[in-house]
């Protein structure tokens, strides 16, 4: 036994067990989906609460937005 309460439930003191954790950062992407939205938001000139549900409805406004000039 080594001392630790690790050596107790049969882990090791010297992270010869332990995994490697890889920490992805997705900062990039996460602007450049904030800059389309707002500038959905510009382009179809929506007001707030409108804005607000365009996170989630973002390809509706754009369909009944641009199907309008296909006509």
């Amino acid at each position: 036994m080594n001392g630790t309460w690790l050596g107790l439930f049969g882990g090791s003191t010297r992270g010869e067990d332990m995994e490697k954790i890889r920490i992805e950062q997705h900062t990039f992407m996460g602007t450049v989906w904030c800059a389309a939205w707002l500038f959905t938001i510009g382009l179809l000139h929506l007001g707030f609460w409108k804005g607000v549900l365009a996170i989630v409805l973002w390809p509706y406004y754009l369909g009944a937005n641009f199907s309008s000039l296909a006509h």
